[in-house]
């Protein structure tokens, strides 16, 4: 069984406990896909120049966030951890002469456990974590992730947690999308739709918008798409699953990278 990868935007920490289209589609997401041995997150919450690779066999879930209702500090996403796939991880990382660090006791981000809360709620499948980049050029991140393509064959699941337009200073009052958010996810998908990865790394000169949709300090929300399209670099298919706008600009998406299952 081959898996497809994907890029799942988290939101707003919030969405934990939401109900709502988005949080549907991810109940949904969870159901329709074979149960995967474990699951690798390149998260957005987690950036530092070399890729770093959770070694736990456990889990804490860490709430980093501030002023959000006091029952989100007590939700606990217990899934277990898998040294042996982060080991393997590493090696790919190795056999590539990619300098990379393994970490334990960080746990689980917010942009981790959220979408997983939805897709899988009983915590019951491993997971990995993985570092990313913001200040490596998207193509170094699509290679990256290229590096682990082969996890998808062995019933690894990899997801990209970020988010395509991920502005907070803009965000409104209203979930009528704003035209300059909607014409930078256009002008993406369609890139993505063909790979045309040539534009996609020049996103930030060629796209509209691009520096209010990706503002210089949240390059970070960005990153795990590159990461994650570049473990279907084979097969090179792409498909956008779902778009709405919370707020107005807060890009709530998913794509599937790979083909479908």
């Amino acid at each position: 069984m081959t898996l497809p990868a994907f890029f799942i935007a988290h939101g707003s920490p919030a969405l934990a406990v939401e109900s709502n289209d988005y949080t549907q589609f991810l109940n949904q997401l969870g159901d329709r896909l074979p149960a995967p041995k474990a699951i690798v997150v390149f998260t957005a919450h987690w950036d530092c120049p070399e890729p770093s690779v959770t070694m736990d066999d456990s889990h804490q879930t860490l709430h980093d966030f501030y002023g959000f209702p006091s029952n989100m500090y007590t939700i606990d996403y217990p899934a277990p951890g898998h040294s042996a796939l982060a080991s393997e991880i590493c090696a790919l990382f190795t056999r590539s002469n990619l300098p990379h660090q393994p970490i334990r006791g960080r746990g689980l981000d917010h942009g981790v456990w959220v979408p997983l809360l939805h897709m899988y709620p009983q915590a019951n499948i491993p997971v990995v974590v993985v570092s990313v980049d913001s200040l490596r050029s998207p193509q170094e991140q699509y290679d990256i992730g290229r590096m682990l393509e082969q996890l998808r064959h062995d019933d690894v699941l990899i997801i990209g947690s970020g988010g395509t337009v991920h502005n907070l200073r803009l965000l409104g009052s209203s979930d009528e999308p704003e035209g300059w958010a909607v014409e930078f996810d256009n002008w993406m998908g369609e890139r993505l739709e063909k790979w045309n990865t040539r534009e996609l790394f020049q996103y930030d000169k060629k796209a509209p918008n691009a520096r209010t949709a990706v503002p210089s300090y949240g390059t970070e929300h960005l990153a795990p798409l590159f990461y994650a399209m570049g473990t279907a670099d084979m097969s090179r298919k792409a498909k956008r699953l779902f778009q709405s706008y919370p707020y107005g600009t807060l890009s709530l998406n998913c794509w599937q990278f790979g083909d479908g299952v």
